[in-house]
């Protein structure tokens, strides 16, 4: 028997998120939350302003200790300020976990960058 996505769907239907986040899609971009979208269009605005460049989302971080990958963490969004003078690495948080503290504290020995949390 073979079942369609969308019969699939109705038996098995998506799980809210544990925090209350509600996934969003702006500029066909799937964003976790309302507020990762909201930080998103505004660094759009910034980067057209010339406030910000060199804009990447998702960036991965190898958090490697002694030649080892221990894992990775992946910052919502990573800019240049040129309002600010310095390279920055956000992530849009509603609660900030005990495992997400731990790879902030490991990009900031590894990398020198503070993750930023933006609420």
């Amino acid at each position: 028997m073979k079942m369609t996505a969308a019969e699939f769907l109705k038996l098995h239907p998506a799980k809210p998120n544990k925090f209350g986040a509600q996934r969003t899609t702006l500029d066909g971009i799937k964003f976790d939350s309302k507020a990762e979208a909201t930080y998103y269009s505004t660094l759009k605005l910034r980067e057209r302003a010339g406030e910000v460049h060199s804009v990447e989302m998702q960036r991965p971080f190898a958090l490697t200790i002694n030649g080892y990958l221990i894992g990775t963490y992946k910052a919502d969004f990573c800019f240049w300020d040129v309002l600010e003078d310095r390279y920055r690495v956000i992530d849009v948080k509603g609660v900030a976990t005990p495992v997400f503290k731990l790879k902030a504290k490991m990009v900031k020995a590894l990398y020198g960058f503070d993750v930023e949390v933006v609420q």
